[in-house]
């Protein structure tokens, strides 16, 4: 009797962050049946590496320059229509993810998700699920709870700071979303590093990812 061969998801993410590409990328590589095919970080690159990469499945950003998640949507469907695509978004906005669904994506996922979610998302959207939503309407809910606040003695500003961490917000985005100033924002990340004990924006974002913060 032989073995029945694994089912392999091939994945081609999108987007224009580099610190939320690398936690993102660590976590999908973990999956024995995801492969991270290719990485496009806007629109028009995504178009250009469909021929050459045939991805199963796009996990597709809203917010990218040149040619944005929504949309790509529609250039995607007309040649690749059996594509499934998933939204990227750091917001639950009931518009938008009312406009992706009828451009054609098959999924709406926050930034902020747990990981489960991402994984479960995409295994759903692969096998021919209706259109899958948040389960939580509120992207600026916190994952965090009591004990790991106590435990680093993290303020509510840091964090939200890390909740932008985790969408891949640069310090620049951040200090506008929050009406801060740029050194305010990387005061706010270095006294983060401090109290994690890490030394690089990578091991932060490793960090945020394998504590499912």
């Amino acid at each position: 009797m032989g073995t029945e061969e694994k089912t392999i998801i091939k994945i081609m993410l999108a987007d224009d962050h580099p610190l939320f590409i690398e936690g993102l990328t660590l976590m999908l590589k973990r999956e024995t049946d995801f492969d991270l095919c290719g990485i496009a970080n806007n629109g028009r690159e995504v178009l250009d590496m469909l021929p050459v990469y045939k991805p199963d499945l796009i996990l597709l950003d809203i917010n990218m320059p040149k040619m944005n998640g929504l949309e790509t949507i529609k250039y995607i469907k007309q040649s690749y229509p059996n594509i499934k695509i998933v939204m990227l978004s750091g917001y639950f906005d009931d518009a938008i993810i009312k406009e992706a669904k009828t451009k054609g994506a098959n999924g709406y996922l926050l930034k902020s998700s747990q990981k489960e979610e991402l994984i479960q998302t995409i295994r759903m959207v692969y096998s021919g699920a209706n259109f899958s939503t948040p389960s939580h309407g509120d992207a600026e809910s916190s994952d965090f709870n009591d004990s790991f606040i106590q435990q680093f003695n993290l303020t509510k500003r840091e964090r939200e700071i890390i909740q932008y961490i985790k969408q891949g917000l640069t310090n620049q985005e951040m200090a506008q979303t929050l009406h801060l100033s740029v050194y305010t924002v990387e005061t706010h990340r270095k006294n983060i590093m401090q109290k994690l004990k890490l030394n690089s924006p990578g091991a932060l974002m490793k960090f945020i990812v394998e504590n499912q913060i």
